[in-house]
């Protein structure tokens, strides 16, 4: 079984590899509690990944590394598979689901890695790593349940205590479980009285749902924007050491990560794919006993497809009610727009769309429907204009 001794010994092993990330203060996301990130983000490829695979790397036999190593990934661990394997010099093949991001697949060929793109999602990219394997002669590399790889993520709690002395509560992203397994291995070990929470989406609850079933359960599908912890079905590994160590695992929506994935932009400078930013998701929206605790989220990785941040944000801005429509019924007749207006101006919005439809289900023949998009502070400022376009007799659908 995992011990705190072989997560000391992973530590010694990654200095030459990886980044120590030094945890931050978080302010102005959850003013409940005192919020602090460990900002793996930060670390080298993007994500924490590359802990586990380079551990496991780097503990291999020489004839182990002269064969060369296999992995499969959504990403995230196809990088840190692939800068590991090219540090000592190690031949890599990665196979990852067709659906990766088309940035994740282009960094993992950057390291020195060989692509297979397998249709489906990981699951499907994880039975084609093993049938590649017997084929080659490679060493596969589990990107959560495998003991050295587990070893090599729970560095990070290591680093925690280091970084900050009194730490109540630890909040970390869970796919299959390899990251929580080792950061809650090493916590617990050393201060048993600090919680470790799991978080997942409520699109992929797969730990989730084992956890509550008291035995492993294998989903259907997976579908949420947290894609580096869109897995089916968790680690038998993984599984064991939750129930042992890990004190609740909760669910996150798509909204609330979109919420949160905007929080760290604005309020932390920080960019956060969507399973990094679950674990803040989670302290936001009071999904765990938080209040006046010393909380270390764990930003697991920050390799967010570009062309998909804008549409996140946008998200995230109609989540937190900074981004808001208004539909409302109108008489057909001049300066309606001009007094619609105004009442929004005067209430402090910004008007940034306006669409007038003619003809429809309006109660009066000369009806119409003014559709309004505005920029708002939140919920209560939106209330507060629908409220003061009533009072001047405007009717909202």
């Amino acid at each position: 079984m995992l011990t705190v001794d072989k997560i000391f010994q992973a530590s010694v092993a990654l200095k030459p590899i990886i980044r120590e990330t030094t945890v931050v203060r978080a302010n102005g996301i959850a003013p409940e509690c005192s919020l602090y990130l460990k900002p793996e983000n930060l670390q080298n490829t993007g994500s924490f990944k590359l802990r586990g695979s380079g551990y496991k790397i780097a503990s291999l036999s020489d004839e182990e590394k002269a064969r060369g190593v296999i992995a499969c990934s959504a990403g995230n661990h196809a990088q840190g598979v692939a800068l590991a394997a090219s540090k000592y010099g190690i031949p890599s093949l990665i196979c990852l689901p067709d659906s990766a991001p088309i940035s994740k697949v282009e960094a993992t060929k950057s390291y020195g890695a060989q692509v297979c793109l397998v249709d489906g999602c990981y699951d499907d990219a994880y039975q084609k790593a093993l049938l590649l394997k017997d084929e080659l002669g490679y060493t596969f590399v589990h990107p959560f349940d495998d003991e050295d790889v587990i070893a090599g993520q729970g560095t990070i709690g290591l680093e925690i205590l280091n970084d900050l002395d009194g730490v109540d509560a630890v909040v970390v992203p869970i796919g299959g479980g390899g990251l929580i397994s080792g950061i809650a291995c090493a916590i617990k070990s050393m201060h048993p009285r600090t919680k470790v929470y799991g978080v997942q989406a409520a699109g992929a609850p797969s730990m989730f749902q084992s956890i509550r079933a008291g035995s492993i359960q294998c989903l259907s599908g997976v579908s949420t924007i947290a894609d580096g912890i869109a897995v089916k079905q968790p680690g038998e590994n993984t599984f064991e050491l939750v129930n042992k160590y890990v004190d609740d695992v909760v669910l996150v929506t798509e909204d609330e990560i979109a919420s949160a994935i905007l929080a760290l932009i604005e309020k932390q400078k920080m960019i956060a794919e969507g399973a990094g930013a679950v674990s803040v998701a989670a302290v936001m929206h009071h999904k765990l006993p938080l209040e006046g605790k010393k909380v270390v989220s764990v930003i697991s990785g920050g390799n967010i497809d570009v062309t998909s941040l804008s549409r996140v944000i946008e998200r995230g801005l109609m989540k937190s009610g900074r981004s808001s429509q208004l539909l409302i019924e109108l008489i057909d007749k001049p300066g309606q727009l001009k007094d619609v207006s105004r009442i929004i101006a005067d209430c402090g919005g910004n008007v940034t769309s306006v669409h007038h439809e003619r003809g429809g289900d309006t109660e009066s023949v000369n009806g119409c429907y003014l559709r309004i998009a505005m920029e708002t502070r939140d919920y209560i400022h939106v209330q507060e204009i629908a409220q003061a376009l009533k009072k001047e007799g405007f009717k909202l659908v």
